[in-house]
């Protein structure tokens, strides 16, 4: 009888103990693959935003073609591809060929530009020059501080990267 009541409550306290460690690897867990899935969808638009670059270039603005796109085109094609980024967290930049530099930070102050890319100065949308888009997210997850490369912009940030560089199509 003494021994029993010597163990009363034993379980309980094991069970916190257990479950205290059990539900920080659940979170960690869920935060860490949420990132992941962030990290792969602004790996995902960037190199589509670029695809789509690539086939609308000098073609598209000579003899008659009007498939030219703009800015705003550019920045709504990536804000639809990268499901689950918000505009006001991710920036974009467009390179060309020849060094022309485009950055929009946040990407929701480029969804209504209307500054034709790629840009035809310097013939930078002929075929064969390459065009390069440059995406980040910065994400506010307490988990993400251990996310491998990445680098820290404060406790509990951290923003992933993403470059695409393809060469002009038509």
């Amino acid at each position: 009888m003494r021994t029993r009541n010597r163990r009363r409550g034993a379980a309980m306290i094991e069970f916190a103990l257990a479950g205290i460690a059990g539900v920080t690897m659940l979170i960690g867990t869920v935060r860490l693959s949420m990132g992941m899935w962030n990290y792969h969808t602004l790996a995902y638009a960037t190199h589509e935003v670029n695809r789509y670059i690539s086939v609308h270039g000098r073609s598209c603005s000579q003899g008659g073609n009007h498939c030219t796109i703009t800015v705003g085109n550019i920045a709504t094609l990536f804000k639809s591809l990268a499901i689950g980024i918000p505009p006001d967290s991710a920036t974009l930049t467009l390179t060309s060929n020849s060094g022309t530099v485009y950055t929009c930070n946040p990407l929701s102050n480029c969804l209504n530009d209307t500054t034709q890319w790629p840009p035809v100065a310097h013939l930078d949308n002929a075929p064969g020059r390459f065009t390069t888009v440059t995406s980040s997210y910065t994400s506010n997850a307490a988990i993400s501080i251990i996310w491998p490369g990445a680098r820290s912009s404060g406790i509990g940030s951290v923003t992933f990267p993403s470059t695409s560089k393809i060469i002009m199509q038509f």
